[in-house]
This record gives structure tokens, C-alpha cells and sequence, in this order.
């Protein structure tokens, strides 16, 4: 350990034992490398003078057959920028298989060692999917990696499916039309296009059902204790409202899927808000609850499909936002709650930006957080984080949103004052005093916190925000397109 003395008072930070092993020899030439490893293409680059560190980059779905495709993370520049390494994998397949791509990376990981050098200290970052590997990881091979990052991810594990039956299984109930019941997919989309979306109508067109419905997907997606909605959680339902509805095939014992297969709504505790004609009591007493296949969730027999433990023994940041209505922030809560259990809520912290988006994280944002996940594995300086836990969300992810979107409840208020967007506000106050006039004269301040008639002014209709997500939906299932546009202009003209 190390003591330091600072305005009389001694400070000690424990320095984490990876840093006491001898470093790894830095290497004078740059390397940049491709191949394949057990059916999986690969990416390593490493800087010249490479300073020991390693970031194991693992992405997120990809559709269809075959080997995945490499992809470099997304702050792949920065990292070797700091003098450390990375390597990604493609994976040796697609689709949502966690528990292989978790083997590729370690793999990918070995022959890093072999070929380059063992690192000082290795990072696991991952987007999406790769929150899944990256939670994983930390849990089931803890001696690999020293941190982890995970952003827009999968952070609770198969969670991720539970809420997206849950969701199914809501619809199915709230509109009346049994659509678990579905032979195949084909019909599934059929029933879903023809029967339930007039029944519930859309996002900004909802019918009396589709109020109900709502109201569940708001808390299924993360609202607050007292009701509060997440900002812009609508915006985000608008892209995924239809793709999120999870056709359930009848022989699980032999589904090829690990995510159907171990898809479980038995502890969903249903919420729905007062007034709207169906009571919670109701609502938990009907929906169908769906069960996993037999050992799909085992520990032993699929620990990676298992629920997640919460026990962390390395420092492990998150990036989440708030409107990610495919992989939702109710997510980060799970985990949060885990790690609360386990007693290793210390090693974790989460941060939130206000957004509708899947992924949308800027560079600054996703940079800074590696930066301090960096901080806290070499120094032991453990950053800020969110309480996403807090009785009130209203106000979550101000510290870490650039712009805020024009129609985030927030931007819609007018005289917003600068602690409100303090990212943007401190941009202007860590400039010189000579600057700052003509910064704020250039309104660069409310540029990147818009007013409310700003916002008004750039507001996006409902309508043709969930017309839009029909017909990525509607592609997706290879439902007639010309088909889902008159059903939604249908749906539109009646709501009016």
C-alpha cells in the first residue's frame, strides 16, 4: 500500500497486486496484426513502446450464419494512443452465444501472451451483447482480467431475455390475442402485425389497451419508485416496439438458441400505474409466465446463462442511457442490486446518458471512462458514478450527457440553468476569463443545452417516428412493408 500526506491528513490507497508483478518488456516497434483462431477472425495492435497494458475488445450481435465479423473498438485509437494494446476477435460465430465467444477471447487472449508478451494488466471492454461477456467474464475467470467496461450492455445477462418475454407476454395479455400460442415465426408475425398492434396501436397512437401496455414496458424498461418515466424512454420504444415482441418456440429441449432456452418471466413482478383500468393485482394473477428448459440457467451446467452473481473482484464501469429500450436500464439496476447483495457495490459504477439511442455514446464520453477505469486499476482512485437505484431519476445522467435531445423533459423547460448540463457548462468554465464572453456570446452553452423553444422548434413527430420503427420491424420478419404502412397510416388517422 501506499500512504500519502495531503493537508494533514493521511490518505491510503491500496495498490492492486497485478501492479506488483514484473511488467511486461515494452516493445519498440509497432505491431499490427490479423488471422484466424479456432474459426474466428482476429485483430492485435500494439504500439511502438507499448507500456504493458491490454484491452480485449468483445462486440456485439451479429445476425446470421457463419464466423462474426472483427470489429476494433470503438475508442481503438485512444487506447493505443496511452501506449496499451488491443486485440478483438470476430468470433466463431453469430447470433447470441455468449458462452462461445467468452472461450474466443480467452483464446485470443493466450496467443497474445505467446506471441507478444504478458500484459501488466488486462481490460475486457464490450458493447451490447459484449456487457454480457464482459459481466461474465469478470465473474467466471476473475484471475484474466483487472477491470472491465461495458457500454449499452447486457450487463444483468439473461435478463436480457426474461424482459423480452416479459414484454411478450404483457402484450399477449393486454391485448387479448394469444400470440405465445404461435406454430412458427412466420405466423407469430402475422398475428403480431394483424391482431395486436391494431389492439394496442403504437407509440404516440396508443389505444386504451396500448396505455396499459405502456405502463408496464415504462417499469419493465427501469422507471423510478414513484412512477417517474426515464427521459426519453418513448423515443426509445419507437425503434424497438415491434422487434422486441420474442416469438417462444415450442420444443425448447431442443432449441438451438441459449437465450429462448433459458428465457424465463416465473419472478417478473409485473408494475403498472394506478387509474388505467388494470390493476397490478390483475395483471400478475393473469400473464402467462413462461418457464426455462430444464438446467438452461444451471450454474453448473451453464453458468454463463446462469442468473449473474453480483461478485466482482475487479473494478467494473458501465455506460448506459436511459431511452435503450432494447437493452434497458432496469438491467443496471439488476446488477446493481447483485452487487449490493454480494457486498461488492464498491467495484462497480455506473454511468448514464439521457438518450434514445442503442450505443450512442460519443468519443469524449466513452474515452473518459476508460480513462478513469484506467485511474482506479493503477492508482486505486475509484471514479464517480449514477445511483440508478435513486427514488427520483428524473434528473439522472445530466453529468455525463453532452447535448441534451430536443425532447428530453429537460430541454423542454425553459430558463434551464447551467448546473443542469454541467459537461457543457464546464467546457466553458475551464477556459480562460478572456474566452469566456465570447464563448457564451457564440451561445455554444445553449447549443449544447437547448432551451425549450429551441427544442420545440427541432421536435420530431410521434407519427413519424413509429411508422419508422414499424418498417424496420416489418423488414426484420419479412412482413410485407406496403402492408405494415397502411396499417400504421390507418392507426394514425384513427387516433386523431
Amino acid at each position: 500500500m501506499v500512504a500519502l500526506l495531503a493537508f494533514g491528513l493521511a490518505v491510503v490507497v491500496l495498490r492492486a497486486p497485478w501492479l506488483s508483478e514484473p511488467r511486461a518488456e515494452t516493445t519498440t516497434a509497432a505491431i499490427s496484426r490479423s488471422g484466424r483462431l479456432g474459426g474466428a477472425s482476429y485483430l492485435i495492435e500494439v504500439p511502438a513502446n507499448w507500456q504493458g497494458g491490454l484491452v480485449v475488445f468483445a462486440h456485439g450481435i451479429q445476425r446470421g450464419p457463419g464466423p462474426g465479423a472483427v470489429a476494433a473498438p470503438p475508442i481503438a485509437s485512444h487506447i493505443l494512443a496511452g501506449g496499451h494494446a488491443w486485440i478483438a476477435s470476430g468470433y466463431r460465430a453469430r447470433e447470441y452465444q455468449p458462452h462461445l465467444f467468452i472461450d474466443d477471447l480467452i483464446a485470443l487472449r493466450e496467443l497474445f501472451l505467446k506471441e507478444v508478451g504478458r500484459p501488466r494488466w488486462t481490460i475486457i471492454y464490450g458493447q451490447s451483447m459484449g456487457g454480457h461477456i464482459v459481466v461474465a467474464s469478470l465473474e467466471l475467470h476473475p484471475a484474466l482480467y483487472q477491470g472491465g467496461l461495458a457500454e449499452c450492455g447486457l450487463v444483468d445477462g439473461i435478463s436480457i431475455a426474461d424482459y423480452l418475454m416479459a414484454y411478450t407476454a404483457a402484450a399477449e395479455l393486454i391485448s387479448g390475442v394469444p400470440m405465445l400460442d404461435a406454430p412458427d415465426k412466420e405466423t407469430f408475425a402475422r398475428v403480431l402485425n394483424e391482431r395486436v398492434v391494431p389492439a394496442l396501436g403504437m407509440p404516440g397512437a396508443y389505444t386504451a389497451r396500448g396505455r396499459q401496455f405502456d405502463s408496464v414496458v415504462k417499469y419493465l424498461m427501469g422507471a423510478d419508485q414513484v412512477g417517474n418515466d426515464l427521459p426519453l424512454r418513448l423515443q426509445g420504444l419507437k425503434r424497438r416496439y415491434l422487434l422486441n415482441m420474442m416469438h417462444r418456440p415450442r420444443d425448447l429441449d431442443n432449441e438451438p438458441s441459449p437465450g429462448l432456452r433459458a428465457a424465463s418471466t416465473v419472478h417478473i413482478r409485473y408494475r403498472i400505474d394506478p387509474g388505467l383500468g388494470l390493476t397490478e393485482e390483475e395483471l400478475n394473477a393473469r400473464v402467462r409466465r413462461l418457464q426455462p428448459a430444464k438446467d438452461s440457467r444451471s450454474p453448473a451446467a451453464n453458468p454463463v446463462y446462469a442468473e449473474r452473481t453480483g461478485r466482482l473482484k475487479a473494478p467494473l464501469i458501465t455506460l448506459h442511457e436511459t431511452g435503450d429500450a432494447w437493452v434497458p436500464l432496469s438491467l443496471e439496476q439488476s446488477y446493481r442490486r447483485r452487487t449490493i447483495a454480494a457486498g461488492t457495490d464498491h467495484l462497480l459504477v455506473q454511468r448514464v446518458m439521457r438518450a434514445s439511442s442503442h450505443c450512442g455514446f460519443d468519443g469524449e464520453t466513452r474515452e473518459q471512462a476508460f480513462d478513469d477505469l484506467l485511474a482506479w486499476i493503477e492508482r486505486g482512485v475509484r471514479p464517480v458514478g449514477e445511483d440508478v437505484l435513486a427514488p427520483d431519476l428524473s434528473r439522472i445522467g445530466l453529468k455525463w450527457t453532452p447535448t441534451l435531445q430536443p425532447e428530453d423533459p429537460l430541454a423542454l423547460r425553459r430558463g434551464l440553468r447551467s448546473e443542469s448540463c454541467p459537461r457543457a457548462f464546464a467546457s466553458i468554465a475551464s477556459r480562460g476569463a478572456s474566452q469566456r464572453t465570447s464563448v457564451i456570446s457564440r451561445s455554444s452553452a445553449t447549443a449544447s443545452c437547448p432551451s425549450g423553444i429551441g427544442a420545440a422548434k427541432k421536435r420530431v413527430s410521434n407519427r413519424r417516428g413509429w411508422i419508422s420503427g414499424v418498417i424496420q420491424w416489418a423488414k426484420y420478419t419479412s412482413v410485407s412493408v406496403a402492408r405494415v404502412r397502411r396499417s400504421a397510416r390507418s392507426i394514425a388517422q384513427n387516433a386523431r
